[in-house]
């Protein structure tokens, strides 16, 4: 049994189909004719027909790889054959979190009896540039999500959480990613120093308007660090409005 069969086997959930919606091919032979399809979709556009045939050939010598291209601890890449709701077949790709994964966590540390807000200056790999951000990482397998927040804010600020504050789910980009994150708040007395092995070069604190001007005029455009922001705005932790409760 291939590691794709396999996992649709021990996690359905992952193939589930909505009527209407993207299917996802498991025939043998339609996911060759999807397969077949992707390759020469493109070169027949700009090429014309023998684009199309060439495309054709090279598929059949050097197909596209279909089912789990990737896997490690963290993240699964997977690239299904499927039929789209206007009956093109063609290959789509996702990334997992692993099976059985805890939900990542994001973590808007406020400071002190004021609320300050906490960034960190974070180096990304995959923009190759800084961003200002707050706290998050992946969840430990068998972890609670409150043992996940105390981790990262032990981590990236070497602080420890006062009080816990749910805030809500997230999915980060529904047309790539399946991840779900747990939104949380988390009052904090007291900050150390940033995780620096992890690209981490300082830690600032704003305040409320500060943080939300840095969103307006762009100094602020991670969407995790958006989007906990706007929901402790809307938990009115960052002035007027319904109160969060502690976890």
């Amino acid at each position: 049994m291939s590691r794709y069969e396999a996992l649709r086997r021990a996690v359905p959930e992952w193939f589930r189909d909505d009527p209407g919606g993207i299917e996802i091919l498991t025939d043998p032979a339609w996911v060759r004719r999807a397969r077949r399809q992707a390759a020469a979709g493109g070169r027949e556009r700009r090429q014309g027909r023998a684009g199309a045939l060439w495309a054709g050939l090279r598929a059949a010598l050097r197909p596209v790889p279909t089912g789990v291209v990737s896997a490690n601890r963290h993240l699964w890449y997977l690239r299904d054959a499927v039929r789209f709701p206007d009956g093109r077949l063609g290959l789509y790709d996702r990334i997992m979190p692993p099976p059985g994964a805890s939900p990542g966590v994001v973590v808007l540390p406020l400071l002190g009896p004021e609320g300050l807000v906490v960034l960190v200056e974070h180096h990304r790999h995959a923009t190759r540039e800084r961003h200002w951000e707050v706290v998050r990482g992946f969840g430990d397998p068998g972890a609670t999500d409150e043992e996940n927040v105390t981790r990262e804010l032990r981590e990236e600020i070497s602080a420890s959480p006062t009080a816990v504050i749910a805030l809500g789910d997230l999915h980060p980009d529904t047309g790539l990613l399946a991840h779900r994150v747990r939104l949380y708040a988390a009052r904090v007395d007291g900050l150390g120093d940033p995780e620096r092995g992890e690209g981490i070069r300082r830690i600032v604190t704003v305040t409320a308007a500060e943080a939300e001007e840095m969103v307006a005029d762009g100094r602020i455009s991670d969407g995790f660090t958006v989007a906990a922001l706007y929901r402790a705005r809307l938990a009115g932790l960052l002035g007027n409005g319904p109160k969060g409760g502690a976890t």
